[in-house]
């Protein structure tokens, strides 16, 4: 089972008696801070947690599944997470 940001939202508005409304806003606002910097290019470092790190894919052949043509696929770019070791640490114990 996987965490929902609706849970993030109301552990949010528990742990820091925020009304759910404000939490809301305060996630919304972190993802989009998120989200415009990565989209820009940046790498994103969230100390203690690890990096979010755009990386630029080149084109490469490909082949339709349907027909088993080739095909040229274009390049893109696509983002990583690297942990970091505190994170690490945490989660093995």
């Amino acid at each position: 089972m996987a965490i929902t940001k609706t849970d993030i939202i109301e552990t949010i508005s528990e742990r820091l008696d925020l009304k759910p409304v404000q939490a809301k806003e305060t996630m919304e606002e972190l993802l989009e801070i998120i989200k415009s910097t990565l989209a820009s290019g940046e790498n994103l470092m969230i100390s203690g947690f690890g990096k979010f790190q755009v990386n630029e894919k080149a084109p490469r052949k490909g082949r339709n599944p349907a027909t088993g043509e080739d095909m040229l696929l274009k390049g893109r770019r696509v983002v990583t997470f690297k942990c970091a070791g505190k994170l690490k640490e945490r989660i093995n114990g």
